[in-house]
């Protein structure tokens, strides 16, 4: 999910392009979403590997990096070229990808901040440096890609972020002005990028993003794994840590693993530390994908290149094309279900999945016929402070990363580096930096937590209504340092 931008507000409150309520009858929707598989498009390839066998018995080794994810992969990975001799055990309670990793739309971002003003609200003395390493961790990533051979469909055709909203437009002129990575586009340029009824203005970034196949890209993280020695076990899910010693045991069903050193890569999954279990929510986010459009579909709609496209709402929407030309349209919707609990059930949501069909038709009308083939929604791990953060516990004997709030294709990269960092125990640039251990505001248990969410959820809503006026809720929520969006 890439970063939103809030825009400047405006006195102007004209009905919002889009609303909290589709447009068209259900029955309609209906039909454009019959026979839509609710398997993540990217994970639904013959090309996914098959399962490593489970942890059977009790081993021992030097690191054991908990979760398949990018930051779990990327930690295994940076550990073995770090110190080849190292042994590494990597434990997934389900199959590596299968989660945020193999679900999201695959836009991959340098910033580690979640956009400049994010950055600016907790980290301002450092922002700089935080951009400085955000710009070469990406750069590293691409390297890395190219280093092992993988195939993650990495593309540069940059983004595009477009105002569908009167009062948005003169904060992406500003982002233009103050930033030269972005190039405004009034409505008549934007319209010629990409032709929606509802876009007013645009600017493109074209500097420190990127698109990827998601999927891929955590399958060649695990190949990659693999050859340089990392011992992967699928189906393992760890049940608990102990103190050994020295050492720490990570404990799962099947088997056990002593190890010195422990990374922690679960993110939005309940924490193995109790430190940390109130820093983080599972927001889920829902994304739909179209059939293969024809080129003359996509001319009809005038997206004849290859960027990637979100809008400049608080509840943002974020859309691509694929390999093959389907245009996957995710955001907006962002939801916490009671009890914090992460169900294969809430992968599915046909409200949700309405509502977005319902505004991909109202940004590009000549396709109206088009059918999904694909509607899917994930588990994201939300922080208050919309970025992620680093730690260590146990007297340097395991680190933690988690936290991403949707960030994390790229900037799980640079939480890999900070954890393997704090583990080695001596002081590094990234160990010295206040935004590696510094926690963010913890979220409040239930039953306090799902009242409270919907509660900022109806101000998001009103803010987007009223031209992008907040309320005194958020306006006292970004006093305290808490944020939130779609």
């Amino acid at each position: 999910m890439p970063a939103g931008r809030r825009p400047a507000p405006s006195p102007q409150t004209p009905r919002p392009a889009y609303g909290g309520r589709p447009n068209r009858s259900a029955t309609l929707l209906d039909a454009a979403l019959s026979g839509a598989s609710t398997a993540p498009f990217w994970l639904d390839s013959s090309a996914r590997p098959a399962a490593a066998a489970a942890l059977g018995t009790a081993t021992a080794a030097d690191l054991v990096v908990v979760g398949g994810g990018y930051c779990g992969l990327w930690t295994a990975l940076l550990a073995k070229e770090r110190e080849p001799e190292r042994d590494v055990v990597l434990l997934e309670a389900r199959e590596v990808g299968w989660a945020a990793s193999g679900r999201n739309g695959g836009f991959c971002e340098s910033t580690l901040t979640h956009g400049a003003e994010n950055g600016d609200r907790h980290f301002r003395a450092e922002r700089a440096e935080l951009d400085r390493l955000g710009r070469e961790n990406f750069d590293e990533l691409r390297a890395s890609l190219e280093a092992h051979g993988i195939d993650a469909e990495y593309e540069t055709p940059g983004v595009l972020t477009v105002a569908t909203e009167p009062h948005q437009v003169a904060g992406l002129r500003d982002l233009a002005a103050h930033d030269d990575r972005y190039t405004f586009l009034d409505a008549d340029r934007v319209r010629s990028v990409v032709d929606s009824p509802l876009y007013r203005a645009g600017v493109v970034e074209r500097q420190g993003v990127a698109l990827v196949h998601p999927a891929k890209l955590a399958w060649g993280l695990r190949r990659a794994c693999l050859e340089l020695g990392v011992r992967i076990h699928e189906r393992s899910p760890v049940l608990g840590l102990e103190r050994d010693g020295a050492d720490v045991t990570v404990a799962t069903r099947s088997g056990r693993v002593r190890a010195g050193r422990v990374a922690l890569a679960t993110n939005g999954f309940p924490s193995l530390l109790r430190r940390t279990r109130l820093l983080t929510m599972p927001v889920y986010d829902y994304a739909l994908m179209t059939e293969p459009l024809t080129d003359a579909q996509l001319r009809s709609i005038g997206w004849t290149g290859r960027h990637g496209v979100t809008d400049s709402s608080r509840q943002f929407h974020y859309y691509r094309l694929s390999a093959d030309n389907r245009i996957l349209f995710g955001g907006y919707d962002a939801v916490y279900h009671r009890g914090g609990r992460i169900r294969p059930g809430q992968d599915r949501r046909l409200q949700t999945f309405r509502l977005l069909a319902d505004h991909f038709f109202a940004t590009f009308p000549p396709l109206a016929d088009v059918r999904f083939s694909h509607a899917w929604g994930g588990m994201i791990d939300m922080s208050s402070r919309l970025m992620a953060f680093h730690g260590a516990a146990w007297g340097g004997r395991v680190a933690y990363s988690a936290g991403y709030t949707g960030l994390g294709v790229a900037a799980t990269r640079f939480g890999a580096k900070a954890m393997l960092d704090l583990l080695a125990g001596k002081p590094t640039e990234l160990t010295e930096l206040d935004s590696v251990g510094s926690m963010p505001i913890p979220i409040p248990p239930e039953p306090l937590r799902y009242p409270a969410v919907q509660l900022i959820r109806r101000a998001i809503a009103r803010s987007d209504e009223r031209g992008g006026r907040d309320g005194v809720l958020l306006r006292g929520l970004d006093a305290l340092g808490v944020g939130f969006d779609s």
